[in-house]
């Protein structure tokens, strides 16, 4: 166990190191969510006391958690293309320990990025609750360590087939994004729809978001959102070290 978790020190400061060299790669891939926020924020119906703002900024934050996360395998693919991952299975590190700080490792850009979306979003109304801010992080930092290790397990499956790891990302984000309800309520969408939104567990990560971000700290919904969140990050660990572990040289 000791050294399972010096491994995972290790590898999860090794992951770390081009993120603090090169910050501008956290803002690069917030872009897109900024954007959304930027032309779907002035969309938003004005009810005079920020309650859009607040039903809108939780679901960027998990927007900017999805694209990054989800896109993260990529760097792992290029690694498996230089040969470099092949050097890390040959060293004498643990096979679980170089998915687990992988994974660990996608909890900080997440931090950065929720950080900077509230703080831009303060000065137009937004309300933060600081206390459930910070359960939802926590909430999202499950999420995101299982969301990076599927990730990582996809850039193992396609390896030297870059076009195939793009195309299942890609596939599977924007249903996940918009059947999650985060650029647009569902609750008056079709009953096909809605039942397949209670079918993805980012709904329920969503809905809980929004809860704490209002300073709503106790609640089903915030337990349907932990539980969904702590599945998806329990199965992607799992499934990602089973891979890693059968990963050849």
């Amino acid at each position: 166990m000791t050294t399972f978790a010096t491994d995972t020190a290790t590898v999860f400061s090794r992951e770390l190191r081009p993120v603090l060299r090169d910050p501008f790669s956290v803002i690069f891939s917030m872009l897109q969510p900024l954007l959304f926020l930027a032309l779907f924020a002035p969309l938003l119906p004005d009810t005079g006391d920020g309650s859009a703002l607040q039903w809108f900024v939780p679901g960027i934050v998990v927007m900017s958690c999805l694209f990054g996360t989800s896109a993260t395998g990529a760097n792992l693919l290029f690694e498996i293309q230089t040969g470099s991952h092949e050097r890390m299975l040959v060293s004498p590190l643990s096979r679980p320990a170089l998915i687990v700080g992988r994974a660990l490792k996608e909890i900080v850009p997440m931090f950065a990025q929720a950080v900077i979306i509230v703080l831009v979003t303060i000065p137009f109304g937004f309300e933060l609750h600081v206390g459930g801010a910070l359960v939802a992080l926590v909430i999202l930092a499950l999420f995101c360590v299982g969301l990076g290790s599927l990730s990582y397990t996809l850039a193992l499956a396609a390896r030297n087939k870059e076009w195939t790891f793009w195309a299942v990302q890609q596939t599977l984000l924007f249903p996940l994004l918009l059947l999650a309800g985060i650029l647009l309520p569902i609750d008056n969408a079709p009953e096909w729809l809605r039942v397949a939104s209670h079918l993805n567990p980012l709904t329920y990560v969503v809905d809980a978001e929004r809860a704490l971000f209002n300073g709503e700290l106790v609640s089903a919904t915030v337990g349907y959102g932990l539980l969904a969140a702590a599945v998806v990050g329990v199965l992607g660990l799992w499934i990602g070290t089973k891979v890693m572990r059968r990963a050849s040289a």
